[in-house]
């Protein structure tokens, strides 16, 4: 490369009256190219007037016309056909370096290195005043963010106006834009945006280019890893993307945005600010009008539009949508799983795998659904019971212990243990179920009587009913703890008042204790 001597200094230096040998000693140039080129300036009759107002590359090439210019030894490129190719998905200028050299050595030219093929790329897209397609693939990349500016609604019957803000995305390629409005810029607002605008593009692309707002990442730091809202990466799994925050204060990491944003502004905010809406649906259809003008507008600088470059070259790269949209949800974190097996939401009951008993979970309470999920894994998904219920239970069946061995206590199951037991322990709960109008009220005293039989053994409470249907027609729990406790079941005798027993007679409430019971406590 040829090092351009300083011409224009060196003029601006002799008019001030420096010689030449100053000159050189100031700029550190040498003394044969100063004298060069006031040499140069004399036979051209160029002075300091006539170049003050030029660039220095402009009075280099006055006074040195075609010095420096010098045909290029390697084989040019068709830089157009590489600026085409590299919009097409999995092509590198890598790739295509090598392709240039291969043809070049099948027709026995030089060819350039990849360094300079790179770099004369680089000035070839500059020329063009367009960025370099390296960056922007068809169907790669979706960029989001909200505008600036806001417009309002007015309601039509009591007056009151609502501030409403504009959610922008925008497919970099073809530059195909989407506006939605929204009451906030809150978390569910943020996901309801992104959920119309995969609806309005008709697919999804593998990356997803946001700010660095708190409804999307939770934090960037500048070393380490980001860290994404949850809510905000589940909605990106769902539409099989992956979320690429840019750089905090780094708005050249999503220019395509960004202009579309202003683009945005200007014409929503700016031109239908005389314009009144009187609901968010209205202005979301004024929106949807300007869109489909907006991006069938011919652009300046490429053939075709918006719409004409997404409809032939980018639509059909988009990932697929899946067969329902995401549903918008709030998380509630940090319930504990009870000892039954279930976690309580709105006064109502869900199960959960009974593996995560006493663990904490998190629990997504969508439109029609709740799920309970876990670092990151979903455990189960419940049918969200209505508001208006209380007390009710959701469970899964798979969500339950062994199956082969757990079973709901019933009134058969409640005979079965009691005949296990013996004669009299079955005829007390048969009793006790035949005194209650349904089954299930009859359950939990059952069990308070069998489960004596724990603490005391099978055989303890056998003798106990026994002894209690001597003198109570359907004994129950209250009636058969006492003789337990007084070991009446080992001697199988009902004492009498002067045995300081349980003798104050039989009744529907038990046996009560006398004085002479108290009286003898002790002895």
């Amino acid at each position: 490369m040829v090092r351009k001597i300083k011409a224009k200094t060196i003029l601006r230096l002799s008019e001030q009256g420096l010689s030449g040998r100053a000159i050189a000693k100031s700029q550190g140039i040498a003394r044969r190219s100063v004298a060069e080129t006031l040499d140069a300036a004399t036979s051209a009759g160029v002075g300091w007037a006539d170049v003050a107002g030029k660039t220095d590359d402009e009075v280099y090439a006055l006074l040195f016309p075609g010095r420096g210019d010098r045909e290029s030894a390697y084989e040019r490129p068709d830089w157009a056909k590489v600026h085409r190719e590299l919009a097409r998905v999995g092509v590198t200028l890598r790739i295509l370096q090598g392709e240039y050299m291969d043809g070049c050595r099948q027709t026995g030219k030089p060819y350039m290195g990849y360094d300079r093929f790179c770099k004369l790329y680089a000035a070839y897209v500059a020329g063009l005043g367009v960025a370099s397609r390296v960056e922007h693939k068809a169907g790669r990349t979706i960029e989001v963010d909200w505008a600036g500016k806001t417009m309002r609604i007015v309601d039509p019957v009591t007056g009151d106006s609502s501030r409403v803000h504009l959610f922008v995305a925008v497919l970099p390629f073809s530059r195909y834009a989407f506006v939605e409005p929204a009451l906030d810029m809150g978390q569910n607002s943020w996901l309801r945006c992104h959920v119309a605008m995969f609806e309005w593009f008709g697919g999804s692309t593998p990356r997803l280019v946001c700010d660095n707002l708190k409804t999307g990442v939770v934090k960037h730091p500048r070393e380490g890893e980001v860290v994404l809202n949850d809510a905000y990466r589940g909605l990106a799994e769902h539409y099989s993307a992956a979320v690429l925050p840019g750089r905090v204060r780094r708005p050249k990491d999503k220019p395509s945005v960004e202009n579309t944003v202003w683009h945005a502004t200007m014409a929503l905010a700016g031109a239908m600010r005389d314009r009144e809406f009187g609901s968010l649906d209205e202005l979301r259809a004024a929106i949807r009008a300007w869109l489909m003008e907006y991006n069938s507008r011919p652009f300046q600088k490429r053939d075709g539009s918006r719409l004409s470059v997404f409809e032939s070259e980018e639509r059909p790269l988009l990932i697929a949508l899946p067969p329902l949209p995401y549903e918008v949800a709030d998380w509630v974190y940090g319930r504990r799983v009870q000892a039954n097996g279930h976690v309580a939401w709105a006064r109502n009951w869900y199960s959960v795998p009974h593996a995560y008993v006493g663990s904490a979970v998190d629990l997504r309470i969508g439109a029609s659904a709740l799920e309970v999920w876990r670092k990151n894994t979903r455990l189960c998904t419940h049918r969200l019971l209505p508001a208006t219920v209380a007390n009710r239970y959701s469970t899964n069946e798979a969500d339950l212990p062994d199956k082969a061995t757990w079973k709901p206590w019933d009134r058969k199951r409640c005979e079965q243990w009691a005949r296990r037991i013996g004669p009299g322990c079955a005829a007390v709960i048969g009793r006790l179920f035949a005194a209650e109008r349904l089954d299930e009220q009859g359950v939990d005293p059952a069990l308070a009587v069998l489960r004596l039989s724990k603490r005391y053994s099978a055989q303890r409470l056998e003798n106990a009913c026994a002894l209690a249907l001597r003198s109570v027609a359907s004994p129950r729990y209250s009636h058969i703890r006492p003789i337990l406790e007084s070991g009446q079941d080992r001697t199988d005798e009902i004492p009498d008042d002067d045995g300081g027993g349980i003798g104050d007679g039989l009744g529907a409430g038990g046996w009560v204790r006398g004085g002479g019971y108290y009286a003898s406590m002790g002895r």
